[in-house]
């Protein structure tokens, strides 16, 4: 079982730094930086703190969570991503004794029987939130949030990485930003589409002719980058919604013959272990989103231990990790 002495050999810091991280001391003056390597550490060698080992103990056979999956399990298979937030949720479920149900889009709901908390990972459709909403109220969203929401949420500032991404680029002197992505529901630019294009028209460096959606699947990223370029006009760097949509894009870039990053670069949202290996190796927003489906876990579970009323809203922090395809 991982120590507290573990973590801080691994972290580089002091036992009390260590300490004061995981106990959330707000007097504590430390880098970010070092608090979410902390956290990523003591997550990754599964450390678990006396109180939490007293909580899971308590916890078996009292909670039971319903995990609704506003998609097909098969998008796991496309996606690492959503794969991660399901592994974030088991994986918190079992530390913590819950029992967990998993359902996924189209199937039939299970017999609800003691639900304590319901997970709404994605956006749900109306028939999931009703359904969620008629077995308790104690319901997180992940990886989706509603300003001004009864409900919990665990999500990441996509406007804010859409900027971030904008600025990189002006700051390299790039005049054109394009952006491939896809959607959630047919016809309409999810978050990271609207805050690029509204911060990039604000900023003169994108325009609607370079807004390019369909799938978040590496095929539609190959069939999308492939129609770009089959004129003799493109965006000299591209803001890609996924890592998964990139891995296409890099092949139909490849394809045509262009070098990258000299011709073309890109930056891509996920960070997902695939992202390393690509060629050229892909820069991308790392996103913790393992983190994202035990802080789910976390809340409903805290909710309904301590009869919380008023919803948390939860921002897990990202970092734009550069590679090899941009300069």
């Amino acid at each position: 079982m991982a120590t507290l002495k573990d973590i801080a050999s691994e972290a580089k810091v002091s036992l009390a730094t260590v300490s004061r991280v995981l106990n959330d001391d707000p007097t504590l003056n430390v880098k970010e930086e070092t608090k979410h390597r902390i956290l990523e550490i003591a997550e990754k060698l599964e450390y678990r703190s006396s109180s939490s080992r007293k909580a899971q103990t308590s916890a078996v056979g009292q909670h039971h969570i319903l995990a609704l999956y506003s998609y097909e399990q098969d998008l796991e298979i496309n996606d690492p991503y959503y794969l991660a937030i399901r592994h974030g949720v088991e994986t918190q479920c079992e530390k913590l004794g819950i029992e967990l149900t998993n359902c996924y889009a189209s199937a039939t709901l299970p017999e609800p029987r003691r639900i304590t908390g319901v997970l709404i990972v994605g956006k749900p459709s109306h028939g999931v939130r009703q359904a969620a909403m008629a077995l308790t109220d104690n319901i997180c969203f992940i990886d989706f949030h509603e300003p001004g929401s009864d409900y919990d949420a665990v999500d990441i500032d996509l406007v804010r990485i859409s900027k971030e991404v904008i600025d990189f680029f002006i700051a390299r002197d790039v005049q054109r930003i394009g952006f491939i992505g896809g959607e959630d529901e047919p016809g309409k630019a999810d978050i990271r589409e609207a805050a690029f294009v509204e911060y990039g028209r604000l900023k003169g460096v994108v325009s609607e002719k370079d807004i390019w959606r369909g799938g978040f699947s590496s095929s539609s990223g190959y069939t999308l980058a492939k129609t770009m370029l089959a004129g003799d006009d493109w965006p000299t760097a591209l803001f890609v919604a996924s890592d998964s949509i990139a891995i296409g894009v890099l092949r139909a870039i490849h394809e045509k013959g262009l070098t990258i990053p000299d011709d073309i670069s890109l930056i891509s949202v996920n960070d997902i272990p695939t992202a390393r290996f690509t060629f050229p190796p892909l820069s991308t927003v790392r996103i913790h989103s393992e983190m994202m489906g035990s802080q789910g876990v976390n809340l409903v579970y805290e909710k309904a231990r301590d009869g919380r009323a008023l919803p948390l809203q939860v921002f897990v922090p990202s970092k734009l990790k550069l590679r090899g395809t941009t300069r």
